[in-house]
């Protein structure tokens, strides 16, 4: 086998996978989804949940992922599991969806950073309007997947990790900047106060499992990102450590996300449970409420923000496919990524026409137990997203413990950390992947496919 590429550094690793992390779901689903949670105790078990169920999922792809030098389906045959392998076609199969849907939204995402710039705060009243100009908003995810296709195609140190080091460090400054003005705003500490303070009233069963999906969903677990990552991954390197810190840059992200949007939510008047409409169609009036000059200036930080933390995550979904089209089908990386990403833009065309230009994507289906119909991209949404994921990190916790095992397992996280096998970070990943999550993921997928598409609701209130 060739000689693979990989990152040129621990840090550009880090920065390449908590990109992959970071995204549309730190900064546009979690707000909301901590508003409709009750503020702080969602965002403690969010962040509870981040280490204690979804830390082992990312070590065990990580590991894998640099064991095989190999994507996620090539990694198991590698292994010598074979019939393994499905966890792999899964987990191709979810980044080839999400991303087929994410670049509409990241499309919709770059046209409202031209729309603030215009100083155009109405397009939020106009937000049914806008997505149905499929001409419009496909020409903006066009060029989004081309920027994200040109980053790819220049390879892992050249393309993706040098992409990394610029974007992530731009998006902290972005995000801080905008926490910083957030917080001089009227009634801001009562945005902080709900956001920081738990109510423990609002322990429910139904935000303990929404917490636990938002916390699986934004570490981009269970599509084989981290594999494709981790196969790019220096032998010496350490996993703990680096898992360590993509994990606290994706839940750090995500927190101050809460520190900037909750105070301007609060300081306009307007309730923080506003759902995913919140920022398409919320936030431009609420930036037009602040002056001409201003409100262009912190609207288009904001938009230029949610493109970057979209592009980042796109990047990571793209080398999935792209790394199986390269060492599977020994196709040339160029090739490959126009190839792949041409397919995947096809793929997302129901996705874009299906939010009311076209009726029948955008009454696609109707669940079982449901009255109303789903569009395409929900759909997508809840096969890929909500059921793919914690089914894919339920089957690598099972093959990490129960079918590569902990001798394995243990031996190729020791490489780069030889002190592992004696540490609390053994007994803490063993109980984790042998116990903990198989249990709670087995669980999450199952409850989610009976309330999504069966209508039996085992979790509410």
């Amino acid at each position: 086998m060739a000689v693979r590429s990989g990152f040129s550094s621990r840090l550009g690793f880090v920065a390449a996978a908590a990109g992959s992390a970071v995204g549309l779901g730190n900064i546009w689903k979690f707000p909301f989804e901590v508003g409709a949670g009750g503020g702080g105790i969602f965002l403690i078990m969010y962040l509870s949940f981040c280490f204690l169920l979804c830390f082992p999922v990312m070590v065990a792809e990580i590991a894998i992922g640099r064991k095989t030098q190999r994507n996620p389906v090539g990694a198991f045959k590698v292994l010598g599991f074979p019939k393994w392998s499905i966890i792999g076609k899964l987990g191709l199969i979810s980044g080839v969806l999400i991303l087929s849907y994410y670049n509409v939204v990241a499309g919709w995402a770059f046209g409202y950073f031209i729309e603030m710039v215009m100083g155009n705060f109405s397009i939020g009243e106009q937000f049914g309007d806008y997505i149905k100009d499929v001409v419009k908003v496909g020409a903006y995810g066009i060029v989004f997947m081309g920027t994200t296709a040109f980053i790819v195609s220049k390879g892992i140190a050249g393309g993706i990790e040098k992409a990394a080091k610029l974007l992530m460090p731009t998006l902290v400054i972005i995000i801080l900047s905008l926490v910083v003005y957030a917080l001089t705003l009227d009634n801001a500490w009562d945005g902080i106060k709900f956001y920081l303070v738990p109510d423990i009233s609002e322990v429910k069963l139904e935000v303990i499992y929404k917490a636990l999906g938002q916390a699986f969903f934004s570490l981009s677990l269970g599509m084989g990102a981290l594999i494709t990552y981790g196969s790019y991954v220096g032998k010496n390197e350490n996993i703990i450590s680096s898992a360590v810190l993509i994990t606290l840059a994706d839940v750090g992200i995500a927190f101050i996300a809460g520190l900037m949007m909750f105070p301007l939510v609060f300081s306009q008047g307007l309730p923080p449970n506003g759902g995913p409409g919140l920022i398409f169609v919320t936030l431009p009036g609420v930036f037009g409420s602040l002056g001409g000059g201003l409100g262009v200036f912190i609207g288009s930080l904001f938009f230029l923000l949610l493109s970057f933390a979209a592009l980042t995550s796109t990047v990571s979904l793209l080398e999935v496919p792209v790394s199986y089209v390269v060492d599977e089908l020994d196709v040339r990386r160029t090739k490959a990524v126009w190839l792949v990403a041409l397919v995947i833009f096809v793929v997302g065309l129901p996705s874009l026409i299906g939010n009311g230009y076209s009726a029948m994507f955008t009454n696609f289906i109707t669940y079982i137990g449901d009255e109303n119909a789903t569009n395409f991209m929900d759909f997508v949404g809840h096969v890929a997203n909500d059921s793919f994921l914690p089914l894919g990190g339920f089957l690598i916790s099972i093959f990490a413990a129960y079918i590569w095992k902990k001798p394995s397992f243990y031996g190729e996280i020791s490489k780069g950390y030889p002190e592992f096998e004696n540490s609390i970070w053994s007994k803490y990943l063993g109980f984790g992947v042998r116990f903990l999550c198989p249990t709670i993921l087995g669980l999450l997928f199952i409850l989610t496919v009976l309330d999504r598409f069966f209508g039996i609701v085992i979790i509410a209130g």
